[in-house]
């Protein structure tokens, strides 16, 4: 059974980024299906501009290769998203809390202090860590 997830942005990079890195794992996980990352035009958007920062040193055949490693694998929500019931503290991060709350996903993926702050708010959705997700989807 494939589990839909809002990963934040730095979260997908990681993944797309560092093949080799401690969330490599994450990008075999949606290309065997066993995750589907939900995204909205917006969370899109800020993906690909994200990969286009100079440090990364990312030229656009690179980009391309990357976008072509998780977007097949993305369900876009259609949106409308409403603003949701609790604020985070960081304007940026809202998107992906109002994202999950607005798909339904059970999982919100994010290493961000200010979504992590909400962990235990709103059930039954879980917000979780790359780590504790790993965990989590393993299972007892």
């Amino acid at each position: 059974m494939t589990i839909r997830v809002v990963l934040d942005t730095n979260v997908l990079v990681s993944a797309l980024l560092f093949e080799t890195g401690r969330l490599a794992w994450l990008r075999r996980t949606w290309q065997t299906a066993a995750i589907t990352p939900v995204l909205t035009e917006s969370s899109a958007r800020e993906l690909i501009r994200v990969l286009t920062y100079p440090k990364f040193r990312l030229e656009r055949p690179d980009i391309d290769r990357l976008l072509a490693d998780v977007l097949p694998w993305c369900e876009i929500h259609p949106g409308p998203i409403q603003a949701g019931q609790l604020q985070v503290r960081d304007p940026k991060d809202q998107v992906f809390l109002d994202l999950a709350l607005a798909a339904d996903v059970p999982v919100l993926v994010s290493g961000d202090g200010d979504l992590l702050a909400l962990k235990n708010q709103l059930h039954p959705l879980l917000i979780l860590t790359p780590a504790e997700f790993q965990i989590w989807l393993v299972g007892p």
